[in-house]
């Protein structure tokens, strides 16, 4: 009996050594099966892994960005990924913190895998929370991809997030892996890194976010489809507390903080960052023509030899333009278009023009201006290239459809949703006025704003540099500069107002030119500075008699102007059609004593890693002397002093004058200070313009519709002093308002030899008459409307 109990005992021993020796087996196997499996993914038998060059340099598209020249963002040029990367350093802590507490509580102490939070996601099958850690998370982003739906291919995944986890932390600091996590995830709407995100949810930089700003990104990385603040505003709001939550269970705030920030709202400042929106628009498409050609340079090219893409090379672009002008020239436009344009579509209402918006066509013409612009337009190509016929295409510009159209509504730009024929929305965009405006500094020549229109999502036409047009009387100053450098004039010169004919064939003019001025006032003589300032027409006529078109072609070409000019007598009053762009740099001449300076808008290229790429050459010629640049000047000043001009320095008139309450927007200026300025505008009132300068600041602006058959219907409205001078006006008030801005209030200065007399006997102001290209409604206020 007593063997019996011994075997048994035995039995029981052997049987229990057996499992236990199983158990160690099947440990030490899996052990070894992790082990083989981590081997077999870092040999890439799972997959590509990403090798040691690629760790440090991870594929990542990075936006091109263009700063500003006061160190702003203006935009990015990207095809998908809107990535511009910052530095830990410029991460806020209450961003790290937030982070860190709702992602990866233990991310100081791990090496990339978290074995507490790994056995317990196993054990609890993920009911309790996650086990991937902020390096697993970013190997995800950067080298595994989406997660896999099917199970073995997601157990891949997962072993090889394990895998290039660890390799992260052996490569970077803690530090650097939080602001790599931050720069690579996608927050939605554009907002690809945490630079991106903060700009488009909040409106600023990351480092300037706050608490519950932090938190609320922080909580988008859950999932940020889901989690989309403008779709789903609550459930944003929800998650963005449960961050709050997570950084006082990890002593990062205290419960009064978290309770208090958890009832507050979103607060979003939502500023989309797209082609088509934000500011300078009209100058950042400009800019990517401007880059699409430098990278196409075959001077210009990677190491590798390859071409810089624009789009996704992380190229850094910085400009002349300033952000704060840049603001104040968009905010000029803004607040006088509107206005402007209800004078102007009251002028065009049924009752007073029944072929509204244009004027003096009949409907033959009318109907062939429509059929040309027609075949002009992006439907009509794109309609084209799927193959459609003539006949096709015309009638579905009958056929109603829905669209977006744009509107001033309260004085503010805003966009409509309505069922229109797309041959109606023609002429109804037809029917808005335009501007363009440019803003250079002329001793470097570097552009300060521009604005090609007045929204770039509906108004394409860039009227800074594509856009020419009838310049009117602001050429004038050419043929005064060309006179008085060739005939050695004076400002206080006289010629006779009497009326002039150039006969046929003199200056190849096929027919006797005559000129007439607009107030009808042909007594007695003009000094040269008085007929500038008032801008009579047989005086200018006189001096292009005397000197010839020709040489005044020449000094314009001289003065940076491209666009063709024919050397005949009416190019006195401005037939020329010439670019606001081109007008700008000519007038800064004058400015910058007679040294023409070529406008520049960038003046660096850098690659991502901050290598200069590209670095501008300033390119300047002497073309008058310093004498002639003055008197010029000084011939200019007499518009503002005494000419159409003078508004920008009166007040008072508004209390009595329709005009001044209604669309001399900003008025009174209160512009006491040195300013050279000529206005313009062409015969039919089709183009106003306003040139000025102060010293260091020379602006131009030009206000007119698409055709120049669509106008207003007299000058009292119609003209530069109206329908541009108060962009300009508006424009340098936020200028000299903006103390940092060092705008000039000096007198400009006088050359040390000064042959050419200037004062002149000053003439009593009622003497000057009208403006004959604008009529001089400082003079004669005479209400027109219809």
């Amino acid at each position: 009996m007593a063997k019996k109990k011994i075997s048994q005992s035995k039995s029981k021993t052997i049987d229990y050594a057996k499992y236990v020796r199983w158990f160690w087996m099947t440990f030490t196997g899996g052990i070894l099966a992790v082990i083989l499996l981590f081997l077999l993914a870092s040999w890439g038998a799972l997959g590509d892994m990403p090798d040691h060059t690629l760790l440090e340099n991870p594929e990542t598209n990075l936006a091109t960005e263009i700063i500003s020249s006061d160190g702003k963002t203006l935009g990015k040029f990207y095809f998908n990924d809107n990535r511009t990367p910052v530095d830990y350093s410029d991460l806020p802590k209450n961003l790290v913190d937030a982070l860190v507490a709702t992602e990866d509580a233990r991310f100081y102490s791990h090496s990339g895998i978290d074995g507490r939070g790994t056995l317990r996601a196993f054990f609890f099958l993920g009911r309790r929370g996650g086990a991937s850690t902020i390096s697993q998370q970013l190997s995800r982003q950067l080298f595994v991809g989406v997660a896999s739906q099917n199970i073995f291919e997601r157990l891949t995944q997962k072993i090889k997030e394990w895998v290039i986890a660890t390799r992260l932390e052996r490569q970077y600091t803690k530090e650097e892996i939080i602001a790599m996590y931050f720069n690579i995830y996608d927050f939605g709407n554009n907002g690809d890194g945490i630079r991106s995100a903060a700009r488009i949810y909040f409106g600023k930089e990351p480092k300037d976010l706050d608490l519950k700003e932090s938190a609320m990104l922080v909580g988008m990385f859950k999932n940020s489809s889901l989690y989309n603040p403008r779709r789903n505003p609550v459930g944003v709001r929800n998650r963005r507390n449960v961050v709050l939550s997570q950084l006082h269970k990890y002593e990062y705030i205290n419960e009064v903080s978290k309770d208090s920030l958890q009832q507050t709202e979103l607060d979003l400042n939502y500023s989309p960052e797209s082609h088509r929106e934000g500011i300078a628009t009209y100058f950042r498409e400009y800019l990517r023509g401007f880059m699409k050609e430098w990278a196409n340079d075959n001077n210009n090219r990677k190491p590798d030899g390859s071409k810089y893409n624009i789009n996704s090379d992380g190229l850094k672009v910085f400009t002349t333009i300033d952000s704060r002008m840049q603001k104040y020239a968009e905010d000029a436009v803004a607040l006088h278009m509107p206005r402007l344009q209800a004078e102007f579509d009251l002028q065009n209402t049924p009752k007073f023009n029944k072929t509204a918006p244009f004027r003096e066509l009949d409907q033959s013409e009318i109907n062939k201006l429509m059929k040309d612009a027609m075949r002009r337009g992006e439907r009509w190509r794109i309609l084209k290239g799927q193959g459609k016929s003539d006949k096709e295409i015309e009638a579905s510009f009958d056929q109603p459809v829905e669209m977006t159209i744009f509107k001033w509504i309260d004085g503010k730009a805003d966009e409509v949703d309505t069922i229109m024929k797309p041959m109606d929305s023609m002429r109804y965009y037809k029917s808005f006025l335009k501007p363009g405006m440019m803003s250079m500094d002329p001793l470097t020549g570097h552009v300060k704003a521009w604005v090609g229109g007045m929204n770039y999502r509906h108004f394409q036409y860039d009227m800074v540099k594509q856009g020419k047009r009838q310049v009117g009387s602001t050429f004038k100053p050419f043929v005064y500069a060309t006179a008085m450098d060739q005939l050695q004039l004076s400002p206080c010169d006289s010629f006779p107002r009497t009326p002039i004919t150039i006969e046929a064939n003199k200056y190849g003019n096929p027919e006797p030119w005559t000129v007439k001025n607009v107030d009808g006032n042909y007594s007695g003589k003009q000094t040269l500075k008085d007929a500038l300032a008032s801008s009579t027409n047989t005086v200018t006529a006189r001096l292009m008699n005397e000197i010839g078109p020709q040489p005044v072609v020449e000094m314009a070409k001289k003065l940076g102007i491209t666009s063709e000019i024919l050397p005949v007598p009416a190019i006195a009053l401005g037939t020329a059609d010439i670019s606001v762009y081109e007008m700008v740099a000519a007038y800064s001449t004058f400015a910058n004593k007679g040294v023409y300076n070529k406008p520049v808008m960038v003046t660096r290229i850098e690659d991502k890693n901050g290598t200069v790429l590209y670095q501008v050459a300033p390119e300047s010629k002497d073309i008058l002397s310093e004498e002639v640049a003055y008197v010029t000047v000084n011939l200019m000043e007499g518009v503002t002093q005494a000419g159409s001009g003078r508004r920008l320095r009166h007040e008072g008139f508004d209390k009595w004058s329709n005009v001044y309450k209604e669309i001399i927007t900003g008025y009174p200026y209160k512009l006491k200070n040195p300013i050279a300025g000529k206005t313009g505008t062409t015969q039919n009132q089709s183009d106003g313009w306003f040139m000025g300068m102060v010293p260091n600041l020379v602006t131009g602006v030009w206000v007119g519709a698409e055709d120049r058959a669509a106008h207003f219907r007299t000058t009292t409205y119609g003209q530069g002093a109206a329908m541009a001078l108060p962009i300009w006006g508006l424009y340098m008030k936020s200028c000299y308002a903006d103390k940092t801005l060092n705008v000039s209030t000096s007198d400009f200065e006088k050359p040390s030899e000064l042959n050419i007399r200037i004062d002149c006997e000053v003439k009593d102001e009622g003497d000057l008459g009208q403006d004959s290209d604008t009529v001089d409604d400082d003079v004669v206020e005479i209400d027109f409307r219809p």
